[in-house]
Order: C-alpha cells, then sequence, then structure tokens
C-alpha cells in the first residue's frame, strides 16, 4: 500500500495533537466505561522479532484463529481513540476494498483491516528514550510505570471490545527486548519469537533498508510517517535495537562504515543471543515462549501453525487460519544469488556462535 497525501496529513495532525492525545484516550475510556468493565485480558499474546523474519506472515495466520483480537491498519494514526476514530471511518471515510501489496514490496496484500504492528506509538509515548540508539533497550520486572501500565491495559481492554475478541494479538518487533517486563504485567502471556537463516535475513533486511532509503529520497515525509508508527527498522530514520551496554553502538558503527551486512548481522546476533539467554536463564519464560523457525513456517505452514496454535491454546473452529496458511510460501531462491560472498563471510562471522542454537549452521 503506497502512503498517499491522506495519510501524511493524518500523521501531521495526530503529532499536533500532543499530549492532548492522553486527555482524550481518558475521555474515550469513561465514555465506554461500561463496555470495557466485562472485558478481561486474557493470555494475550505477544508475537515479536526482527523485522524480516516472518512476524507479519504469523500475525496474519494467527488474526484468523477464533475470538482473536489485533490491532489494524485502520487504527493508525489516532491510536489512542480506537472507539473514535474507527467510528468516523466507518461513516465518513471512503474505503477502497481491494487488496494491494503493502509498500514494502514484498508479495504481501493488505487493505486497510488487514491486521498490522501499531503498539509502538503507545510505548514511545511513555519511553521517550526507547530508540536513543546510545540506551540500552531492555525492559525487565524492575520497571515500575504505573500510569503506563494502566492505560496500556485499557487500550487493550479497547481492541479486544472494539472487535469483539477475547484473545489479543499483537505484532511487535521491538516487544522482543520488553519480554521480561511483559510477563511481569501479563503472568499468563505468551510470546511467539519467530527466526530465519541468517544470511537470507540479513540479506532480507538490506534490501528493504535501500528501499525505504530511496523512498524517503523522494520524498521526505516517508521517515516522518514511520517513526510516527514507531518502525526503525530500516530507511532514513533507521536505529539499532540495543540489548547489552557492551554491544552499544557496534552496530551503528558498521553501518556508518557502510557495511549494511555487518550492522544487521551484528543486530542479529545481539537479538537472537539474548532470546537464547533468556531462554537458557528463567525456565519460567522459556515454557511461555514459543521459537519459530522461518524456514520450517515456508516449508510445513499447516504443521507450523497446528503446533502454534497449541502452545497458544487458540482454537481454528472454522478453518480460517489452515486456509490462509495454504497461501504461505518460501521467497524466490535467486534473490540470494546475488549475494557476495564478502558480505556471507561476514554475516556468519557475527553470528556464527548464536546460529547453532537456532539449528543453522555456515554453507
Amino acid at each position: 500500500m503506497i502512503l498517499r497525501d491522506q495519510d501524511f496529513r493524518l500523521v501531521a495532525m495526530d503529532r499536533r495533537l500532543g499530549g492532548l492525545k492522553k486527555i482524550l484516550a481518558d475521555l474515550e475510556s469513561d465514555f465506554v466505561a461500561r463496555r470495557l468493565e466485562c472485558v478481561t485480558i486474557d493470555r494475550p499474546l505477544f508475537l515479536t522479532g526482527l523485522a524480516r523474519s516472518g512476524t507479519t506472515i504469523l500475525l496474519t495466520l494467527l488474526s484468523q484463529a477464533d475470538r482473536v483480537a489485533t490491532h489494524r491498519y485502520r487504527d493508525f494514526p489516532f491510536l489512542e481513540i480506537p472507539f473514535l476514530w474507527n467510528w468516523f471511518q466507518d461513516h465518513f471515510a471512503k474505503q477502497s476494498p481491494d487488496p494491494k501489496e503493502r509498500i514494502h514490496g514484498d508479495r504481501i496484500k493488505i487493505t486497510r483491516d488487514s491486521p498490522e504492528a501499531f503498539e509502538e506509538p503507545l510505548w514511545q509515548s511513555y519511553f521517550d528514550w526507547l530508540h536513543d540508539p546510545r540506551r540500552v533497550h531492555v525492559l525487565d520486572e524492575t520497571v515500575a510505570r504505573p500510569d503506563f501500565e494502566e492505560a496500556f491495559g485499557t487500550h487493550l481492554r479497547k481492541i479486544l471490545a472494539l472487535r469483539g475478541g477475547e484473545r489479543y494479538l499483537s505484532k511487535g518487533n521491538y516487544n522482543v527486548t520488553r519480554v521480561r517486563y511483559l510477563a511481569k504485567m501479563f503472568p499468563e502471556a505468551r510470546f511467539i519469537i519467530p527466526v530465519r537463516e541468517p544470511v537470507s535475513h540479513v540479506h532480507s533486511l538490506v534490501c528493504q533498508h535501500r528501499r525505504f532509503w530511496r523512498l524517503a529520497a523522494e520524498d521526505p515525509r516517508v521517515p516522518v510517517y514511520l517513526r510516527a508508527a514507531g518502525h526503525y527498522e530500516f530507511g532514513a530514520q533507521r536505529a539499532p535495537i540495543n540489548v547489552c551496554a557492551r554491544d552499544v553502538g557496534r552496530i551503528e558503527e558498521a553501518w556508518k562504515d557502510g557495511d549494511d551486512y555487518r550492522g544487521y548481522a551484528r543486530q542479529w546476533a545481539a537479538i537472537y543471543g539474548y532470546v537464547h539467554e533468556l531462554r537458557a536463564s528463567r525456565s519460567d519464560l522459556a515454557s511461555r515462549i514459543t521459537v519459530v523457525r522461518y524456514e520450517d513456517l515456508c516449508a510445513n505452514p499447516q504443521r507450523v501453525l497446528s503446533e502454534l496454535l497449541d502452545a497458544t491454546s487458540l482454537l481454528d473452529s472454522a478453518g480460517r487460519a489452515h486456509t490462509a496458511a495454504g497461501s504461505v510460501s518460501a521467497p524466490p531462491s535467486q534473490q540470494l544469488a546475488s549475494i557476495a560472498a564478502a558480505d556471507r563471510h561476514a554475516v556468519w562471522e557475527e553470528v556464527g556462535r548464536i546460529a547453532t542454537h537456532y539449528d543453522y549452521c555456515r554453507e
């Protein structure tokens, strides 16, 4: 879905609202208080991991399961007032029913009602340092922000009530650094973390970065829009995800040297090294985390989906999720043929030790 002038204008309007958005959110909460009284947050599902690992595919599949509620493209940019904004669109906005390929150019077609990741702006409004490359971004069980926790819980209940769901499902790439905090907020939460073969994964990230860089060169409003949506994975507004103090700066250092492959490889090693350590050191969390290999998903989507439904206690009584799984396939193999040997070497030099934990080995 190519961004329209209308999309940019709405984001600009949202930015001008500033702190007024929290006031509007509270007013909406009061207005729908009776609807929210009977809504409980039951075993929420947080789908998280490095971008281009299969998170969107998994979100699309799981959103088709019974009584699942997610954010949708139509919720952006006025996320704090989902009831009012959705009501306005239903009555006044002209919607195109035809699916269009999303801006990534990656074969995934969407409409305004497709599920998408829109938690990040909420996190940014309370933790304004979360994408500062000089800071460690991990939020753990020692964090105490009652104002955020109350607002976040209320927002999740709004999405559940608005969509008529019982299980909240989110996609948030940055939530991988917040698993411990989310686990404290929601003791019954489940986490799904996809992982992808490092060379193909890094190559996909590099290609997307260069694509979004070109889009930003053509229209300087693009990075402004992406920052508002909470996307810093690639493009002119790119920023690393820092999970360890000793590694802060190493990813950016490679990028500044023009070595996109090595920089993203360091990002891969940092994120999935953190996930491995988390599962190895915290048995209570390990039992709540399901790791999905992208290659397994592409090779046998029906089996992987069935395993995920079992792990998350979701039902697919109408078969919608399994029907959607029938369209899952691996990207064209020729995309990897263009990767230079030096770039492949750089990737494995950075990820080798961590990759073995996920049964990946050098060609």
